[in-house]
């Protein structure tokens, strides 16, 4: 007869003790373990049950050379946004992580792209949180296809299988894998054991039967992608949708991707229809740049092979307070520390007695350290209180000297910027040494930091961008 026993689990990263602990060793997490009865049944049944999950194939040792080269079939989803996220489309056999906050989209965004697959393949739509009444509904407020697009509304990962396996399906979405119940798992659903057990029978799936999924993750209140980090050890690809409900842009972006880049980046809009790509996100993000203010200046910055035109602002006010504050949405504030102090000492501007407030227009998150000039410049904009003009780009790295460092893939930057009528350009000086010349543009190159301020802000002491081409 099988006897019962306790077992304590941590609920942020899965690890058993037969005792209870303060921390876990694992993740170091304090008060995270929860008491859980199990049945434990006799060793001979263990191994058998053990040796059914977990089944695996004998395969010969070979050299790499000698592996095919046969490259993956990639499909598109309908979408370009996600597809250049993917890395060029959906590849069969891949699990793919879709997370992001509740509300933010993302079953919206999924069943605009089930709705377009099942035009050219099987799309089984399963969801654990909504009844097929309710899927109805939404794709009818979406204006979505239905006649070819399956739904299930279960959340037992064995019944949901079942029926795969009768169907066949060529796609499959769960939404979501919180909601999940494996019967191999003791677990209430949302518990680690559970979304580990219900993912990993997914995957096996997936991966036997070259079924392209999609698991749906909400991101807890920690933070963490679908509960337990292991989760996103376990998927081909991850993808985080971000963005502020009450606002309409949503961003797309990849944490991993074993079948292409990390650094892509989609941009969609939030309407009343759904989701949609946004096919110009440089026009769209400075369509309300402000007119005849000081503080803004567009800056081009590269999201994997995509450069995006934004606008980043700044601003400098007297401050009232002992420390004056520093606040920072969408740059390193470290970074924008560090490029406030070369300002300082390096271009004689005075900001120990003022207020700083960075911000990127449109909610994007800047690590490029070619946007360090820009910065710079829209600083002293504020604090010398004199417009930037309208057709100017500015890219530059600055270091603690005050030089001006060049930059990566200056000639994709520039050519965007004249696509989108920013002709005066502002540059490293050995980025334009190495430029080849662009129809259209004036270019200007700048050595140091006082020599960006002065050609900006002094026209009689340095080239005016507009009248100068510094390009060879």
């Amino acid at each position: 007869m099988a006897k019962e026993k306790t077992v304590f689990v941590c609920a942020s990263w899965g690890y058993e003790t037969p005792r209870w602990r303060g921390c876990c060793p694992d993740c170091g997490e304090w008060n995270t373990f929860e008491e859980q009865n199990r049945t434990a049944a006799p060793a001979a049944t263990k191994t058998a049950e053990k040796a059914a999950r977990y089944q695996t194939t004998s395969a010969a040792a070979q050299r790499l050379s000698d592996v095919s080269e046969a490259q993956e079939t990639r499909v598109s989803t309908g979408n370009e946004e996600l597809d250049r996220v993917l890395g060029g489309g959906l590849v069969e056999g891949s699990v793919t992580l879709l997370g992001g906050d509740p509300g933010v989209g993302k079953s919206t965004l999924l069943l605009q792209v089930a709705a377009e697959l099942s035009e050219r393949m099987r799309v089984l739509y399963v969801s654990g949180e909504e009844s097929a009444r309710q899927i109805k509904m939404r794709a009818n407020r979406l204006a979505v296809r239905q006649d070819t697009l399956y739904v299930l509304a279960e959340n037992g990962v064995e019944s949901i299988l079942e029926k795969c396996a009768a169907l066949q399906p060529d796609a499959l979405v769960i939404d979501s894998i919180q909601t999940m119940v494996s019967e191999e798992s003791a677990s209430a659903p949302g518990s680690v054991s559970q979304v580990r057990q219900s993912a990993a029978a997914i995957i096996r799936y997936a991966k036997t039967s070259d079924t392209s999924v999609f698991l749906v993750g909400h991101v807890t209140k920690e933070g963490n992608l679908a509960g337990p980090r292991v989760l996103e050890d376990m998927v081909d690809t991850v993808l985080n949708f971000e963005g502020d409900q009450k606002h309409e842009y949503r961003l797309l972006r990849a944490a991993k991707n074993r079948f292409g880049s990390v650094n892509e980046l989609g941009v969609f809009e939030m309407r009343q229809k759904g989701v949609f790509p946004v096919a110009n996100p440089s026009e769209t993000l400075l369509s309300q740049r402000a007119r005849g203010a000081s503080g803004s200046v567009v800056f081009c910055a590269m999201q994997g092979s995509r450069p995006i035109l934004c606008d980043l602002q700044a601003l400098a006010a007297r401050s009232y307070y002992n420390i004056p504050r520093r606040t920072v949405g969408g740059v390193d504030s470290s970074r924008v520390a560090l490029l406030l102090a070369v300002m300082e000492k390096r271009a004689g501007k005075k900001l120990f007695d003022q207020d700083v407030y960075v911000s990127v227009a449109g909610g994007l998150e800047l690590s490029d350290p070619a946007a360090d000039l820009a910065v710079c410049l829209a600083v002293a904009s504020s604090l010398g209180n004199f417009q930037l003009p309208q057709s100017l780009c500015v890219m530059g790295e600055i270091g603690l000297c005050g030089e001006v460092r060049p930059i990566a893939q200056a000639e994709r930057r520039v050519a965007e910027c004249v696509r989108l009528g920013f002709v005066d350009i502002l540059l490293p000086k050995q980025n334009v040494k190495n430029l080849s010349p662009i129809q259209g543009a004036r270019i200007t190159g700048v050595d140091t930091l006082m020599q960006a301020i002065a050609v900006v802000h002094e026209p009689s002491a340095a080239a005016k961008p507009g009248s100068t081409v510094a390009n060879p």
